[in-house]
């Protein structure tokens, strides 16, 4: 048994039968399906995501060349670069966000991808980059890291998010998680992310263990979120205290796996913490 399958193990014999379906059944319903009054939203053919009717108007009114097609929202724009689409809907959301429909503004740009590989191949072109708070309110696929920090007898190491989080402020989450901005690697997000987060410097890369992706759909008050989640497992010492660098985390707390999936049954900890778990669990 490899050093990281020994906590991992004794996490899973520490729960019990009810707990183990539970995390299973997360898996199961991790897409989850959206309003029968919500539409899809496509760049001429290319579908991009969903958006309430709320904010199909919004769309029609102020982003040019966007129209209602049937049961379809459609924004012409075959003869633009990634660059022009890129600046039109940027420009929306600015606008979106002076009139006090876009709160959470991060001056941080995300990659949407026609196809995109897993994880994100960022030597190639996206079919848009724009800020990140407007992939929730276009309801376009973003990726993020999230990594698990088990301790050798299957505890973990959990973060409470800083209540000035623009998304699930105060929430419980896992170790350390972040999006992906572009340009960056994903082993790379993950690493910074630990440092910035958690205070830990990964001196190698093989530390951090791939545990798979999942793709998490379900309605927010932001909007549609649609989020792959790249999940790292990570072994941690007992001497290991993790302190936050960046102001995103107002405390770290020790878990046994019965408080873990007590405190998530519960909803404390964000949904997306709780399937990228179940996902580095790999049971």
């Amino acid at each position: 048994m490899s050093t990281l399958a020994q906590p991992i193990a004794a996490f899973l014999n520490r729960l019990s039968a009810s707990e183990l379906t539970w995390l299973e059944r997360l898996r199961l319903h991790a897409q989850q399906p959206t309003s029968p009054d919500w539409l899809k939203f496509y760049a001429d053919q290319v579908f991009l995501g969903w958006v309430s009717p709320q904010r199909a108007d919004q769309m029609i009114a102020a982003l040019p060349y966007c129209t209602l097609q049937g049961d379809r929202l459609v924004w012409s724009c075959a003869v633009q670069n990634s660059m022009h689409r890129s600046r039109d809907l940027q420009n929306f959301l600015k606008s979106q966000a002076a009139n006090g429909r876009l709160p959470g503004w991060r001056d941080e740009f995300f990659c949407f991808w026609e196809t995109p590989a897993c994880p994100p191949d960022v030597s190639t072109p996206p079919f848009l980059c724009i800020e990140r708070a407007g992939f929730r309110h276009l309801g376009l696929m973003s990726h993020a890291v999230h990594i698990n920090g088990f301790l050798p007898n299957g505890d973990l190491w959990c973060a409470r998010r800083a209540m000035n989080k623009a998304t699930d402020p105060g929430m419980l989450d896992n170790l350390t998680a972040g999006g992906i901005p572009a340009g960056e690697m994903a082993l790379a997000t993950a690493i910074r992310e630990l440092q910035e987060e958690a205070g830990l410097k990964i001196l190698q890369a093989k530390q951090l263990i791939w545990a798979g992706a999942i793709r998490i759909q379900r309605q927010a008050p932001e909007g549609w979120h649609d989020e792959t989640l790249l999940v790292y497992n990570l072994m941690l010492t007992e001497e290991f205290l993790p302190q936050n660098m960046d102001g995103e985390v107002m405390a770290f707390m020790r878990m046994s796996p019965t408080e873990t999936l007590t405190r998530m049954r519960a909803s404390e900890f964000t949904a997306d913490a709780c399937l990228a778990l179940a996902v580095g669990l790999h049971f």
